[in-house]
């Protein structure tokens, strides 16, 4: 067969060389047909004849010899035949390329590019299904350049971010999983700082689990039932948060601050108010639907309850996007004061006590569940209340009997309807041993006693004084008369004369001096 195929080429080289000196004789012979007219036909030149016999005989001997066989035609067609790619995308050729890697080495370098472009996020090239065909041709030359260019141009990049919703409402886009859940940790830690510490990240963010640890340390902290200190058993969020992945334009992602803040600050708007007559903070909160505790907050120059009519408070309420509902456990532990039992003594005078056993004080443990929502207290229930501790009884002993002229030690303004027209203390450069007083003219006795002197007294005019028996006399002076004489025992209450003006007087009124044991007192801290 090898043959057969090299007769064939021979005999079509043969014909190839024979139609090529019959055309170059017919230019010798004939010409140009206008020149045939207007010269003689001259035959081809000996040279060229000659040129043309050499190659044709050339081509002949070199084809009969063998010279070019089988071997080294195939050598030559195989040196000059390449391989190259091509290149399709989702099944739709797009060109050839030399080399399969050129198309993988411009994709990872376009890959880094836009991660380098855009630091921090998840970014995607999508080039699409990138396949290739490996083939050859005879001194083919692949268009791997415009081949490039058309990949390129297919390509369509996005980021991956992860969107925060609150109740289907986006609040933002962050660039991935773990700094959503990094915020929405962060906003519990805000009223749950000593759990949210150890919180770790979860797809389902509604409520946060906490890692062993805290769980360890909220034990250890609540080993001792009878130690005071406060628990957070859980940590929620009041609305539906969702955290979900999406493919976005890499300028949409924020800064993981700036949604932080949009979720704990959310939108506010400021509230101010003018105190009203009959306002009080309970009322003014009540009608705003706040916590009082907003109002003492924001208005901090408010002391105790005190505001008045013209006060301009500050209403003002954040209202965050995202509300924490913290439980928390309170112990506390509380005294129990010693309750007192009185046992009367008749041999022992009314007024007089004595205490004979000193109790002890008791201690309970009180647990409370308080409810906050960031941070404002929603409500405070008693859970349970242990007494550790019992209290004992102080006895005290209180007399009863009654002894007719002996005061109590406790004294009455000796005046109805009283007002002090002056007072104990230095006056008009001297001092004033007694308080006046005016109103009902009717004097009483300041406590009981016993009538030691009724008469006059230099400054005084018309004076009684009586003597209590237990260290404390009682001087009434410028009185207009007397209702009682010396030595009468009187009790608390009793008439026992009527106001005046008698003595160094300025008007009518009642002059009222108190001594213990010869000691003048200043009135006012016994009445």
């Amino acid at each position: 067969m090898a043959g057969l195929r090299d007769m064939s080429r021979i005999k079509k080289v043969w014909e190839q060389s024979t139609q090529y000196f019959r055309r170059m004789r017919s230019q010798d012979l004939t010409g140009n047909t206008d020149k045939q007219a207007e010269e003689v036909i001259q035959p081809a030149p000996l040279w060229k004849r000659k040129s043309t016999i050499i190659i044709g005989g050339v081509i002949i001997l070199l084809t009969t010899s063998g010279f070019i066989g089988n071997d080294q035609y195939n050598k030559y067609i195989e040196r000059n035949t390449f391989p190259y790619y091509h290149v399709y995308i989702d099944g739709n050729e797009i060109g050839t390329v030399a080399e399969a890697k050129e198309v993988e080495a411009m994709v990872a370098a376009k890959t880094k590019a836009l991660q380098d472009a855009n630091p921090g996020i998840n970014m995607v090239l999508e080039t699409g299904e990138i396949t290739y065909e490996l083939d050859k041709g005879f001194k083919f030359v692949p268009e791997t350049e415009a081949t490039l260019a058309k990949v390129e141009n297919n390509f369509n990049s996005y980021a991956i971010g992860v969107e925060v919703k609150v109740d289907g409402k986006v609040i933002g886009v962050v660039k991935d999983q773990e700094t959503a859940d990094a915020i929405l940790a962060r906003v519990q830690s805000k009223y749950a700082p000593e759990l949210a510490a150890a919180s770790k990240s979860q797809k389902n963010v509604s409520t946060l689990s906490f890692d062993g640890k805290a769980d360890e340390a909220a034990d250890e902290a609540a080993a001792d039932p009878n130690e005071p200190g406060v628990k957070v058993t859980n940590v929620e969020f009041v609305e539906q948060v969702a955290v979900q992945p999406l493919n976005t334009n890499p300028d949409d992602i924020q800064e993981a601050e700036d949604v932080y803040k949009k979720i704990v600050d959310g939108s506010t708007k400021p509230t101010k108010y003018v105190v009203q007559a009959g306002d009080v903070i309970g009322r003014i909160a009540l009608k705003f639907d706040i916590s009082p505790q907003v109002i003492y907050d924001n208005n901090p120059w408010i002391e105790g309850d005190r505001i008045t009519v013209g006060d301009e408070l500050d209403l003002t309420v954040l209202q965050p996007e995202l509300t924490v509902r913290t439980t928390e456990q309170h112990v506390d532990l509380e005294k129990i004061a010693a309750p007192v039992e009185y046992v009367k003594n008749d041999q022992m005078r009314v007024g007089e006590s004595k205490t004979i056993k000193e109790g002890t004080e008791g201690s309970q443990r009180l647990t409370y569940e308080i409810v906050k929502e960031n941070g404002y207290l929603i409500s405070e229930t008693l859970l349970e209340k242990v007494v550790l501790t019992e209290p004992t009884a102080t006895v005290i002993e209180k007399g009863t009997m009654v002894v007719l002229g002996e005061g109590t030690g406790r004294f009455m303004v000796p005046v109805k309807n009283y007002r002090v027209t002056s007072k104990f203390g230095p006056r008009w450069g001297r001092n004033h041993n007694g308080v006046d007083f005016t109103g009902n003219k009717n004097i009483m006795a300041a406590d009981n006693g016993v009538v030691e002197f009724v008469g006059r007294k230099e400054g005084l005019g018309n004076t009684i004084i009586i003597d209590h028996k237990n260290g404390y006399k009682t001087v009434y002076g410028h009185l207009s008369s007397y209702k009682v004489s010396s030595g009468d025992k009187v009790e608390k209450g009793d008439y026992i004369g009527i106001m005046g003006s008698t003595g160094n007087s300025t008007g009518v009124h009642l002059h009222l001096e108190i001594h213990k044991n010869g000691v003048i007192q200043n009135p006012l801290k016994y009445l």
